[in-house]
């Protein structure tokens, strides 16, 4: 079965992307440093050993849009939370592990997603830790569905995000990927 890589993203306007970041650098400075992180990132995680899917935000602009490669298959994220949007893109994937990223990992690079990759060959997840106590990536083999719970009272965007989402796998067998930041503030940019 062919591995997935699904990178989750939203349209690059202002006030509508890295609001957090904008409300250090300016609303517009974070959108147009977004738009081009994830063009950055997405000509780097790119690769043929697996396939690389779009799931854009706002639904409808976001399957239109001119701004992402046109060679890459988009998918919607749908509504809801980002646990509720993870956990539809992992249960109606085609089949075969799959790993989600965001797109504001500068550091990120293809072996950091062929290792974890490779990491789900012995375990059923895999989660990148971030320094800020969330993550970079989850990845499940899906060699059964996805838990009924996964994601429910996971505290997003807090240094609580990794241990709430572990809390909701139940018993599968986890593994971790190394570690990268993501960009949420102007000191993470530093």
């Amino acid at each position: 079965m062919k591995q997935t890589l699904v990178v989750m993203l939203k349209e690059p306007r202002p006030g509508r992307v890295k609001s957090r970041l904008g409300r250090d650098i300016g609303m517009t400075t974070a959108a147009w440093w977004f738009r081009h992180q994830t063009a950055a990132l997405l000509r780097r995680v790119t690769d043929p050993r697996w396939q690389t899917l779009l799931a854009v935000s706002p639904d409808a602009e976001g399957l239109r849009s001119r701004i992402w490669p046109a060679g890459l298959h988009r998918i919607p994220q749908g509504t809801g939370s980002l646990g509720d949007r993870m956990a539809r893109v992992l249960r109606h994937a085609s089949p075969g592990p799959l790993c989600i990223i965001g797109a504001d990992i500068p550091l990120i690079t293809r072996a950091h997603i062929a290792r974890s990759f490779a990491l789900l060959g012995r375990n059923e997840v895999v989660l990148g830790p971030a320094p800020d106590g969330g993550y970079w990536l989850i990845g499940l083999r899906r060699n059964r569905p996805p838990p009924r719970g996964l994601f429910q009272g996971v505290r997003w965007s807090s240094e609580h995000a990794l241990q709430d989402t572990l809390a909701t796998l139940g018993d599968r067998r986890t593994a971790f990927a190394d570690s990268l930041a993501d960009v949420d503030t102007v000191h993470d940019l530093r």
